[in-house]
């Protein structure tokens, strides 16, 4: 994973993210000077930074580039998760750790996702209407009242 992004390409790649279209140097600058003075050369350094370190690419424009993002700012924070959770010598204590900072919007929002990447749970159809025979003689010696349906990868 890259390093963490500093707070100059941090405020940089926020604009990229939040425009979610090819951008040029002179449009972050002017957008960034609304907060801060800062030189044009010095947005064009971060930006071509970015660009080395694999953050955006870039096409040429005449005399110019347009840069854009190469993934998003929610890929970027769940890297740095990931990144800072794999560090721990207790992966679990961690996550409470975490968890126990969490808002509790953040942990519905924690609770969403999960439900979405586990996805829809499907009741097992009745046994009547079942019209495949089992995948395997295990599966014919009895029902097991508390398996998940065929097909269902659980």
């Amino acid at each position: 994973m890259p390093r963490p992004l500093g707070e100059l390409e941090d405020a940089v790649m926020t604009r990229v993210w939040k425009w979610n279209r090819p951008v040029t140097v002179r449009e972050v600058l002017e957008d960034l000077q609304q907060e801060r003075s800062i030189a044009y050369t010095t947005v064009m350094t971060v930006m071509d930074n970015l660009h080395q370190k694999g953050w955006v690419r870039r096409e040429s424009e005449g005399r110019a580039y347009r840069y854009e993002a190469v993934s998003t700012r929610a890929a970027y924070a769940a890297a740095l998760m990931n990144e800072a959770w794999s560090q721990s010598d207790n992966p679990a204590a961690a996550l409470v750790a975490f968890f126990g900072m969490m808002s509790e919007e953040q942990r519905q929002a924690l609770r969403d996702a999960v439900r979405i990447v586990q996805g829809p749970e499907t009741p097992a159809p009745p046994p009547a209407e079942r019209t495949s025979a089992p995948e395997s003689p295990s599966d014919s010696a009895g029902e097991n009242p508390g398996s998940a349906p065929e097909g269902s990868g659980r």
